[in-house]
C-alpha cells in the first residue's frame, strides 16, 4: 500500500480546492484521501470546497466515504461543497448511489466556485 497521495490545495477566495491527482479513488488511498481532508479542513477552518474529481478515472464505494466525510466536516462548520469535473463512470456511481442529491455537481471547477461564492 502506498503511502501518500498525489493532489493539489489551493484557495480561491473564500473558496477551497481539493484536487485529487489520481487515476483510481479506491479502498487503496481512500484513507490517506480522509487523513489529508480531515487535516486540511480542520486546521484551516474552512466552509467552501469543491472537490475535483478532473483526474480520476474509476471510484467506489471507499472513494466516496472519502469525499462524504469531507461533507460531513464541512457540515459541520455550516458550509456547503461541491464535486467538479468528474468523468462519466464517476458521475454515473455517484448518482447511482443518489449523492448527488447531497453532493451537487459541476461540469468545471469555475463553475463549482461561482456557485458557491
Amino acid at each position: 500500500m502506498e503511502d501518500s497521495i498525489n493532489f493539489e490545495w489551493k484557495k480561491i477566495d473564500n473558496v477551497s480546492v481539493f484536487k485529487l491527482n489520481e487515476k483510481r479513488f479506491d479502498a487503496q488511498i481512500a484513507g490517506l484521501v480522509k487523513g489529508e481532508l480531515t487535516i486540511l479542513l480542520h486546521a484551516e477552518d474552512i466552509s467552501k470546497l469543491v472537490f475535483d474529481l478532473s483526474e480520476v478515472e474509476y471510484c467506489d464505494s471507499s472513494g466516496l466515504s472519502a469525499i462524504l466525510l469531507a461533507y460531513r466536516i464541512i457540515q459541520a462548520n455550516e458550509g456547503s461543497i461541491r464535486l467538479a469535473n468528474p468523468n462519466k463512470s464517476v458521475k454515473t456511481l455517484i448518482e447511482i448511489s443518489q449523492l448527488n442529491r447531497v453532493l451537487p455537481i459541476n461540469s468545471s471547477v469555475e463553475e463549482a466556485i461561482a456557485e458557491l461564492q
